[in-house]
């Protein structure tokens, strides 16, 4: 907690040199209608004691024994190395570097980062700042409708095996800015030209998750494709440990995607309970003007020395704000840190051998669960990538809370978000995964639906 140094007469001093009397007429614009009043079930103070024994309580209601569930949170292993690095506080403790000569090591850590993701998704140029996922997705969206600029083509095409968190948020940000989204639905789980050959209306890009919200391995060259020869951006969602085995968003089609972006948390990143993460968003050249956050660049100061700066800087800091590529304002530069160091560590061939644990051990706990009794595959049979979804004889949802009660996390209902399905579970194995591990969350599944 940190040490408040303002005494009781301290602030009275200070609230009689602005002329009011108590802290609260500091909010007496705020309608009486819109405040909450007392928070009953917080009590009105507790002591050191009491807290600490009430935090490791809570603790340990989050304390599971094994996590199969994925869903865009995925449980890998972090090298100890990475945050030990990331905790030193010349990384920790860094300000946003808007001082070039003061930032120099912050910058050059930017640039690798930007250059290793470049690299791993086959684009151009990379950004450095995003949230997460879901806001570089809409963020995406709203570059493409910028370079663009087709008089009044305000239309993206979605589908429905897109992330349901990356819809929504994509709907919050581009209704504000009068762009439609059209959902094409996936009865089979992927995304198909028939379906998208039913579009007659002109549209401005097309998103294509890979693999998709089920884990599911889209047709992404001929996607990319139907959607160039429209006219169209491709914009590749992607999932940055599946590049190590499946080809880069730069090489899909005939041209390559235009735009890609997903979110970084597999690359270093804990899961924390949901957050936070980083997104990472990287385009071809032609697009860099449209890209939003920053962007550092290599150059020579005046004695031709090797040097770092931000570059391209159309943010609201540097720019009127209705004139912004973007309003993003807070960078998630601890977490690139952490990033960059962890694919440091990690190198290509790393990145690879993670990716080829992650298939073989989600085959494995697939395979393992469908020779259960009543256990068949949502969808057809095709190829999948980290995650799984398996219909069951009873709801997902049931087996789910059974096996939480053994300090397991079962997966992911489907039932919420897509109900025409049923209840089926969405299930993940990382390389974090043994065969032990597999055979006992099987093992439980079974008892759970006998």
């Amino acid at each position: 907690m940190p040490f408040i140094p303002h005494s009781e007469a301290d602030v009275s001093n200070m609230l009689r040199a602005i002329g009011v009397s108590r802290i609260e007429d500091l909010f007496d614009e705020i309608p009486e209608s819109l405040k909450v009043g007392a928070l009953d079930r917080v009590p009105e103070g507790l002591s050191e004691m009491e807290i600490a024994r009430l935090m490791a309580q809570y603790a340990r209601c989050d304390e599971v024994d094994l996590c199969f569930a994925g869903a865009g949170a995925y449980e890998h292993h972090i090298p100890s190395a990475v945050w030990q690095i990331v905790g030193r506080g010349e990384f920790y403790s860094a300000y946003t570097p808007y001082q070039a000569e003061a930032s120099q090591g912050t910058l050059q850590l930017i640039y690798e980062y930007q250059t290793m993701m470049t690299r791993l998704t086959g684009m151009d140029v990379s950004n450095a700042s995003m949230y997460d996922g879901a806001t570089a997705v809409a963020e995406a969206a709203l570059m493409a409708e910028r370079s663009r600029k087709r008089g009044g083509v305000r239309r993206v095409l979605v589908p429905t095996s897109l992330h349901p968190a990356y819809r929504k948020t994509m709907a919050t940000m581009l209704d504000l800015q009068n762009i439609a989204i059209d959902e094409i639905a996936c009865p089979d789980g992927v995304l198909s030209i028939d379906a998208l050959e039913r579009v007659s209306d002109e549209f401005t890009a097309l998103v294509i998750p890979q693999p998709n919200f089920f884990g599911l391995i889209e047709d992404v060259d001929a996607l990319t494709n139907w959607a160039h020869a429209r006219g169209a951006l491709a914009i590749a969602v992607v999932n940055p440990v599946a590049l190590g085995l499946l080809k880069a968003p730069g090489e899909w089609g005939d041209n390559g995607a235009d735009i890609a972006c997903g979110d970084g948390q597999p690359l270093g990143v804990p899961m924390s309970s949901g957050g936070p993460y980083f997104g990472f968003l990287a385009c071809r050249q032609e697009l860099v003007r449209n890209m939003p956050g920053r962007i550092v660049g290599r150059t020579v100061d005046v004695d031709g020395r090797r040097g770092f700066a931000l570059t391209l800087q159309a943010r609201e800091q540097h720019i009127r704000r209705a004139k912004a590529t973007s309003n993003i304002c807070t960078n998630q530069g601890l977490l690139v840190t952490a990033a960059t160091i962890h694919m440091a560590l990690l190198g290509p061939q790393g990145l690879r051998n993670v990716a080829a644990r992650c298939a073989v051990q989600t085959r494995a706990l697939f395979d393992a669960l469908c020779a259960l009794p009543g256990v068949e595959p949502q969808f057809p049979r095709r190829p999948f990538f980290h995650e799984v979804a398996v219909r069951l004889p009873v709801a997902g949802s049931l087996v789910i809370e059974r096996l939480a009660r053994n300090r397991i996390v079962a997966g992911v209902s489907l039932a919420e978000e897509y109900p025409e399905l049923g209840d089926p579970l969405l299930v993940c194995a990382t390389e974090t995964k043994t065969d032990q591990d597999i055979a006992r969350f099987v093992g439980e599944v079974a008892q759970a639906i006998a």
